[in-house]
């Protein structure tokens, strides 16, 4: 009779702290209103439990470094301008 090998699945770590949304949207400086719409639009990842809405402060700080946009230099301008011509 061959042996059933069970494999534990691996332990989930919670994170320390979980957001709300008002939380949220003191942290990044804009409106509740902005971050509900963004979370609706799954720009956002949330946990929902229930009616409550819970942001994790990694998941929050990835939205705001993948919103980043970069200052544009001279040559940008330029290559810009030909594809107008």
């Amino acid at each position: 009779m061959a042996k059933r090998i069970t494999q534990t699945p691996p332990v989930l770590e919670l994170p320390a702290e979980m957001l709300t949304i008002d939380q949220a949207a003191t942290r990044i400086g804009m409106s509740d209103r902005y971050v509900r719409r963004a979370i609706a639009e799954r720009r956002i990842a949330a946990h929902h439990f229930g009616r409550s809405v819970r942001i994790d402060p990694a998941d929050l700080a990835a939205f705001v470094h993948e919103s980043r946009v970069e200052p544009m230099t001279a040559e940008t301008v330029w290559r810009g301008l030909r594809s107008v011509a």
